[in-house]
C-alpha cells in the first residue's frame, strides 16, 4: 500500500527550512502558516514510535482561503534528503474545491524515502476543510489519516481556525498492535501576516503527548507567491521517556502557485 507515488506535476518551490532533531527517536518537523500539528518520521527502522504524517503537516502549510491553482513544494532537510509536495485541483465551484493530494519525504536519490503518500483534500472558500490520506513509512508500516479544519472567526484583519485529525497506524511489525493517534490546534493570523498557534498530539499506545507553540511572520505574498519566516517551540511528554524539555524550531519557506 502506497508503495510509490506519481508525482501529479512539476512544481518550482524552494523551501529553506531549519529544523531541530529532538534527543528522542523523532525529528520533529514545522512549518509556516499556522502550524496544525506536530509532525514526525522515524528515523529508523528500529524507532517503536508514531510517525505522524509529513504529508499532512506540508499540505496544511499552504494559506487557509481556497486556491483554484496547482500547488507544489520541495525542500532539502539537513541530511541530505528531500521533500516533494503536490496539491492539484480536480473539480470545484467558486466555494469548494476537491484536490488530489501527494507527498514524498525523505527522498535519498537512490530510490530510498522516509515517507510517501496521498489521498484527496476538500476547501471551502469560507476556510473550512477537510482530507482523507493513506501514508507508507518504509520500517514503520502504513497510516490512514482523516483530517479537518474550520474557521471560527474571520475578518478583513483576524483570522481564527481550529484543526483536528485523527490517525490508524498499521505497523509492519507483527508484535505491534494497531493504534491510534489524535489532535489538533488552533491557530490565529493578523492581516494575513503574522500569526501564532498553539496545538497538541496524543498517542495512547506510548502515553505520548505533544505540544507546540508557533509563530510566523509573512514577509511578501503576491498573487503567485509567499515567503514566510516561522518560529516557535515544541516538547514531548510520556513516562516512558527521560523527562523533556522545550526544544526550539524555525524556517523560512518559499511558496510558488501555478495556474491550471
Amino acid at each position: 500500500m502506497f508503495r510509490a507515488l506519481a508525482i501529479l506535476i512539476l512544481v518550482a518551490y524552494v523551501n529553506c527550512m531549519l529544523y531541530q532533531e529532538y534527543p528522542n527517536t523523532y525529528i520533529i518537523k514545522d512549518g509556516s502558516n499556522d502550524v496544525n500539528s506536530i509532525f514526525k518520521v522515524p528515523k529508523t527502522e528500529d524507532d517503536e514510535g508514531l510517525a505522524n504524517t509529513y504529508f499532512e503537516k506540508i499540505f496544511e502549510e499552504f494559506l487557509p482561503r481556497v486556491r483554484r491553482q496547482v500547488q507544489g513544494s520541495m525542500n532539502t532537510d539537513a541530511d541530505g534528503t528531500s521533500n516533494f509536495a503536490a496539491k492539484v485541483p480536480i473539480t470545484g465551484n467558486d466555494k469548494n474545491i476537491l484536490s488530489a493530494v501527494g507527498s514524498i519525504a525523505g527522498a535519498s536519490g537512490n530510490g530510498g524515502y522516509k515517507a510517501a503518500g496521498g489521498g484527496l483534500a476538500w476547501d471551502n472558500v469560507n476556510g473550512h476543510g477537510a482530507s482523507l490520506t493513506g501514508q507508507h513509512i518504509p520500517g514503520f508500516g502504513n497510516q490512514l489519516t482523516a483530517a479537518g479544519k474550520a474557521n471560527l472567526f474571520h475578518t478583513d484583519k483576524h483570522d481564527v481556525t481550529a484543526s483536528a485529525f485523527a490517525t490508524r497506524n498499521f505497523p509492519s511489525n507483527p508484535i505491534m498492535p494497531n493504534f491510534n493517534q489524535y489532535g489538533g490546534k488552533v491557530g490565529y493570523t493578523y492581516d494575513n501576516k503574522i500569526g501564532a498557534s498553539l496545538g497538541a498530539a496524543h498517542t495512547d499506545l506510548f502515553k505520548k503527548t505533544d505540544y507546540s507553540a508557533m509563530g510566523n511572520l509573512n514577509l511578501f505574498r503576491d498573487k503567485t507567491s509567499s515567503l514566510d519566516l516561522n518560529a516557535g517551540w515544541s516538547k514531548s511528554v510520556s513516562p516512558y521517556m527521560p523527562s523533556s524539555r522545550w526544544e526550539p524550531s524555525g524556517g523560512l519557506t518559499f511558496t510558488k502557485w501555478f495556474k491550471k
